[in-house]
Protein backbone atom coordinates (compact mmCIF):
# COMPACT_ATOMS: atom_id res chain seq x y z
CA UNK A 1 0.00 0.00 0.00
CA UNK A 2 1.33 3.58 -1.12
CA UNK A 3 1.78 5.98 2.29
CA UNK A 4 0.89 9.62 0.56
CA UNK A 5 2.33 12.48 2.97
CA UNK A 6 0.55 16.08 2.46
CA UNK A 7 2.53 19.21 2.37
CA UNK A 8 2.68 19.66 6.26
CA UNK A 9 3.24 15.97 6.91
CA UNK A 10 6.13 16.31 4.10
CA UNK A 11 7.54 19.66 6.02
CA UNK A 12 7.67 17.80 9.42
CA UNK A 13 9.82 14.85 7.67
CA UNK A 14 12.12 17.41 6.63
CA UNK A 15 12.68 19.03 9.61
CA UNK A 16 10.14 21.70 9.41
CA UNK A 17 10.80 22.40 6.15
CA UNK A 18 8.85 25.52 4.93
CA UNK A 19 6.41 25.14 2.01
CA UNK A 20 8.64 27.57 -0.25
CA UNK A 21 11.78 25.59 0.27
CA UNK A 22 9.89 22.47 -0.57
CA UNK A 23 8.68 23.90 -3.96
CA UNK A 24 12.17 24.96 -4.90
CA UNK A 25 13.61 21.52 -3.65
CA UNK A 26 10.96 19.88 -6.44
CA UNK A 27 11.90 22.33 -9.05
CA UNK A 28 15.44 21.97 -8.33
CA UNK A 29 14.51 18.12 -8.76
CA UNK A 30 15.95 17.07 -5.28
CA UNK A 31 12.68 16.02 -4.51
CA UNK A 32 9.61 14.03 -6.97
CA UNK A 33 6.98 15.64 -7.79
CA UNK A 34 3.84 15.58 -5.91
CA UNK A 35 0.64 14.14 -7.20
CA UNK A 36 -2.44 16.20 -7.47
CA UNK A 37 -5.95 14.59 -6.20
CA UNK A 38 -8.78 16.88 -6.20
CA UNK A 39 -7.77 20.39 -5.03
CA UNK A 40 -4.52 18.62 -3.06
CA UNK A 41 -0.84 17.68 -3.48
CA UNK A 42 0.46 14.54 -1.70
CA UNK A 43 3.79 13.02 -2.09
CA UNK A 44 4.63 9.68 -2.15
CA UNK A 45 6.57 8.41 1.21
CA UNK A 46 8.98 5.81 -0.68
CA UNK A 47 9.55 8.45 -3.19
CA UNK A 48 10.32 11.08 -0.72
CA UNK A 49 12.75 8.62 1.19
CA UNK A 50 14.60 7.53 -2.34
CA UNK A 51 15.48 10.98 -2.73
CA UNK A 52 16.38 11.59 0.80
CA UNK A 53 18.38 8.61 0.41
CA UNK A 54 20.43 10.03 -2.45
CA UNK A 55 20.36 13.86 -1.90
CA UNK A 56 23.42 15.27 0.28
CA UNK A 57 22.08 16.13 3.89
CA UNK A 58 22.90 19.93 3.02
CA UNK A 59 20.62 19.95 -0.02
CA UNK A 60 17.21 18.82 0.95
CA UNK A 61 16.21 19.64 4.85
CA UNK A 62 20.04 19.45 6.35
CA UNK A 63 22.41 22.05 6.90
CA UNK A 64 25.61 23.44 4.78
CA UNK A 65 28.96 20.89 5.66
CA UNK A 66 31.16 22.83 7.97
Amino acid sequence: MVEYLNINQLGELLGNRSRAAIYTDVERGDLPKPIKLGHRVYWSRNEVLEALKDAPRAKIGGEAAA
